[in-house]
């Protein structure tokens, strides 16, 4: 299915999306109760800072994730390592509110961002025909780190303090990605694309969207309320998971535990979902990707039992397999390639952005006296808004032919 230059794009986008979990809500969640007690912060208080420190990083992101278009796929990715690896050796120094700021910052600008952003934009740009399958596999990476890194890190959180695990994390990454990314796409390019059977270069062409013209476009905008609609809710829950599992009465390990249903079935999807949008577009499938977020919401709504813990995950992981996919290839099917990264940047910095909302918003509602109960039917009620306006213009996502 895939010739050996294919499969090493895949592997740089699987390690890629593997370390971007360091930046990612789910792992510094983890990370929450210990840095609290060290500096004698509340929730909305962490909540505020991580919210604030993310959206920087959004904004920021807009510009630096745009250069990937104009700067060599290997040096690019190099860049970003040596970023991820001296951020992850600060968050291991954080001793004040201001340095958990510029720590909280920089992991999420450089891992959940940029590491991010920097494996999908190769995948998607390269692959054409398998481009559904090709991200699938890319994302495998970030799924297996969910699956492996809550259970392992709340056990090493036992036998270690919280900063000897970070600067660790720091010298694998400086060692690792450079020659990662040295074997794997050294010799990549701007033009690289994968081999396209006869039939395939006999399709119309579609025509290749500008950034500035993406920006006017409404159809953006209604996907958009779709694809954020898991980022901010995923990152309140995984942020804020210690305030479930005291509100639920779960045991300590019974989310860490739970992350494993979630891994599972982001998998299951994500292979799912690869070879179901290479068949049938991601235009198609778009419509479907919320409603296991949905009943996720009404399943913490509802139940109290420690296994209705790995059902709400089970179902955010259904969601999050079909998001990281649609996430890169729907801009692809109706706005072209060529600009992707630039695109890309502008739809991964509203990620971004949406998870500091998220952040800050279970935050305030916490802090306000919201049970988990309530804050689940506030994120019931945006999914519900989302699906009904994609619902109304899902007939309207055709790319323009040229």
């Amino acid at each position: 299915m895939f010739n050996s230059f294919s499969l090493k794009v895949i592997v740089f986008g699987f390690i890629f999306t593997f370390f971007s979990s360091f930046g990612q809500s789910f792992f510094l969640g983890l990370f929450n109760s210990s840095i609290r007690e060290t500096l004698s912060i509340t929730h909305g208080q962490f909540g505020t800072i991580y919210a604030s420190a993310t959206l920087l990083s959004s904004f920021l992101l807009i510009w630096v994730g745009k250069k990937i278009d104009d700067i060599n796929i290997f040096r690019f990715a190099f860049y970003v390592a040596l970023l991820l690896s001296f951020s992850c050796f600060l968050f291991s120094k954080i001793s004040s509110i201001i340095f958990l700021f510029i720590s909280v910052f920089l992991m999420r600008f450089s891992g959940q961002g940029l590491m991010s952003h920097t494996a999908t934009t190769t995948i998607t740009r390269y692959f054409t025909k398998s481009r559904g399958k090709a991200l699938s596999a890319g994302w495998f990476g970030l799924s297996s780190a969910e699956f492996i890194l809550p259970v392992l890190i709340v056990y090493l959180l036992t036998i270690t303090v919280w900063q000897n695990i970070w600067i660790s994390i720091s010298i694998l990454t400086l060692i690792f990605l450079p020659l990662a990314s040295f074997f794997l796409i050294k010799n990549l390019n701007f033009d690289s694309r994968e081999e396209l059977d006869s039939n395939d270069l006999e399709k119309k062409e579609i025509k290749q969207w500008k950034r500035i013209e993406v920006i006017r476009d409404y159809r953006f905008y209604i996907i958009c309320l779709n694809m954020l609609a898991m980022p901010w809710i995923a990152t309140g829950v995984f942020v804020y998971q210690s305030f479930i599992t005291e509100s639920k009465e779960w045991g300590s390990f019974v989310i860490a535990q739970s992350f494993m249903a979630y891994s599972v079935l982001s998998v299951i999807t994500l292979l799912g979902s690869g070879f179901l949008i290479d068949r049938y577009t991601s235009r198609k499938i778009l419509i479907y990707m919320n409603i296991p977020l949905l009943l996720s919401a009404l399943v913490l709504f509802y139940f109290n039992s420690p296994i209705s813990s790995f059902i709400f995950l089970g179902l955010i992981g259904v969601s999050n397999g079909l998001a990281n996919v649609l996430g890169s290839s729907i801009w692809a099917e109706i706005y072209g390639v060529k600009y992707i990264g630039s695109i890309k940047a502008l739809t991964t910095a509203l990620m971004v952005f949406s998870t500091a909302f998220g952040t800050a918003l279970f935050g305030f509602l916490i802090d306000n006296g919201f049970s988990i109960e309530q804050i689940a039917l506030v994120s019931g009620a945006y999914i519900t808004f989302s699906i009904i306006l994609l619902f109304f213009v899902k007939n309207k996502l055709n790319p323009k032919y040229m």
